[in-house]
């Protein structure tokens, strides 16, 4: 086989090779011909996935319909989903600042060197355009995940929807709040039972996490803020949350959570019989209304 099917070479080189060929140019130039070409330095996008449900687009346009309907109702709807854990210490963080001299951090990542370990969870309130972080020193499990939420209402979902009946959850189909854990159920009907609220939730199919709304609307945002700064304590990863804002008006706000959670917890048969599930007609497994129960 001959041709040349792909290249990596730097301008300087490029220049040189059509220098050789009696091209008069400089290396400066390059980059100014491949851009009029529609040429422009790209990364790789993250949108692949090996896992392709058929039902896919059906559940993201019902997804995207239980998102109007509860809109028009004026009854709140949120994105939630666990943030990458975040080791805390003079460790490199990923991205660039301006500085006069760069800072000095750790040679090595290792755990052992870390002061602790921040397991995130965010909620985002689509109507408002605000966000919420639980920033805990546990795992990421299903309680910690409904502690955030529950926190949520009290502080500020009282305020924005005082008279509210129903939530809408939007969630990814695994980790802490996973389509098929009864443990999240579990702690979704205590929530319905000590606010009385009907809670809806819909799942996003697998390999469709990354069209959570919640992903590109306020983690993007929360890592763009503290790129390139070194996490060295848990208070400096409060305040590059709490500073976190956009020009269309987002901003969030963080809650430090020093509870430890408990792993691996079985649901008991009296746990399950308890939750008062609902599932809907179209993907019952991704969609589902938890209703209070009766006193």
């Amino acid at each position: 086989m001959t041709g040349l099917k792909w290249t990596r070479k730097t301008c300087r080189k490029i220049a040189r090779e059509l220098k050789r060929k009696g091209f008069r140019v400089e290396h400066s130039t390059i980059p100014r011909l491949a851009h009029l070409l529609r040429y422009t330095l790209r990364g790789n996008r993250k949108r692949l996935s090996r896992k392709q449900d058929a039902r896919r687009d059906q559940q993201m346009r019902y997804i995207e319909k239980q998102r109007k309907r509860f809109a028009r109702k004026k009854q709140p709807e949120i994105s939630v989903d666990g943030k990458k854990k975040e080791k805390i210490g003079q460790f490199r963080n990923e991205g660039r600042t301006l500085r006069k001299e760069p800072l000095d951090v750790l040679a090595t990542d290792f755990l052992t060197d870390a002061i602790g370990k921040a397991s995130l969870y965010g909620i985002y309130d689509i109507q408002q355009n605000k966000g919420f972080m639980e920033v805990g020193v546990s795992h990421e499990t299903a309680e910690f995940a409904s502690i955030a939420i529950r926190r949520w209402l009290l502080e500020i979902g009282s305020v924005h929807y005082k008279y509210c009946s129903c939530l809408l959850i939007q969630a990814d189909a695994g980790g802490a709040n996973a389509c098929d854990s009864w443990l999240w159920k579990v702690e979704l009907q205590k929530l319905a039972d000590e606010f009385q609220l009907a809670i809806t939730v819909t799942h996003y199919p697998p390999g469709a996490s990354k069209w959570n709304l919640i992903e590109h609307r306020m983690f993007s945002v929360i890592s763009q803020n503290w790129a390139g700064q070194p996490l060295v304590s848990f208070e400096t990863v409060l305040k590059f949350i709490r500073t976190s804002k956009t020009s269309t008006g987002f901003h969030c706000s963080a809650h430090f959570n020093r509870k430890h959670y408990q792993t691996k917890r079985k649901v008991t048969p009296e746990e399950k019989a308890n939750v008062n599930l609902h599932p809907h007609k179209l993907f019952p497994e991704w969609n589902y209304t938890i209703r209070p129960n009766l006193n």
